[in-house]
């Protein structure tokens, strides 16, 4: 059996992570010598890297560690989230784009948890207030491992649905505390209902995904206070959608069925709730 790590081109790579929206954005930014693969300068598309290397991006207007950051920006304007003083949780870390962001925005401190390793930005490694927790599976992750409950739990997660996982959050999360969930609905149908090229397209789908899980959520004593699509799509071009919710039982239904009316207007970010 083979041991040495799995490589890819690095335009290719860039472009499989999300943190370009082409291969020719891929080409140009390494090109210009804006990519760097831990923590030095490729200048080659061309160059062969493995997949788990730590990449960043130097790219102008770009500020945080990846795109990422973008999206939970988006987000947090969207539902009038101040992370300031926060302990946050952040599930599915990978290079820290939503770690940087909420870091950015005065959050206290940030646990990144990832199953990955070595993939957190260097900067965010050597950042007193990150707390970094790779080649963590978090179904396994332990109370003792992060030491305190939390007011914000992030999570960007891939291959796995969240239903599997979001019941062992609240171990760590505080009464009253928020989670910010990025549904992404290539993971979450069967399939047979995921299109060519590993994109699901169909509104319905994306309807049936939302009301699926906001039940979920509800039957575990979360409110949801609203849904909107990602600012920026996922690999591939799949739509994303943030789930806003609050741990506390209450009545959910009203802001269920607005949050998912929201999306028959995917060019339209709505609050699910005033």
């Amino acid at each position: 059996m083979d041991s040495h790590p799995v490589k890819e081109r690095l335009d290719k790579l860039l472009l499989a992570k999300g943190l370009v929206k082409s291969r020719e954005r891929a080409r140009s930014l390494i090109m210009e010598g804006k990519v760097l693969v831990e923590g030095e300068r490729i200048e080659k598309p061309g160059t062969w890297v493995r997949r788990d290397s730590r990449i960043e991006l130097k790219e102008e207007g770009h500020p945080y560690v990846s795109r990422g950051g973008m999206k939970l920006e988006g987000a947090l304007k969207e539902f009038g989230i101040n992370p300031s003083g926060m302990v946050v949780l952040d599930v599915g870390a990978s290079t820290g784009g939503f770690t940087d962001c909420v870091l950015q925005k005065g959050a206290k401190r940030v646990y990144a948890v990832d199953v990955g390793y070595g993939q957190l930005a260097w900067k965010l490694r050597n950042d007193p207030r990150v707390i970094n927790l790779e080649r963590k599976n978090i179904r396994l992750l332990k109370k003792s491992e992060v030491g305190e409950e939390v007011d914000l739990i992030l999570v960007d997660t891939s291959f796995i649905s969240v239903e599997k996982f979001l019941p062992h959050l609240l171990t760590f999360l505080k009464e009253r505390g928020f989670l910010l969930v990025l549904i992404k609905p290539q993971f979450e149908v069967g399939k047979g209902e995921v299109g060519k090229g590993g994109v699901v397209r169909d509104p319905l789908l994306h309807q049936r995904v939302i009301e699926r899980i906001t039940r979920f959520c509800e039957q575990l004593g979360l409110r949801v206070l609203g849904v909107m699509e990602s600012p920026l799509r996922g690999p591939k071009g799949n739509k994303e959608f943030f789930l806003y919710l609050e741990r506390g039982q209450q009545d959910g239904s009203a802001e269920r069925t607005q949050a998912c009316k929201t999306l028959h207007e995917p060019d339209h970010f709505e609050r699910s709730v005033n």
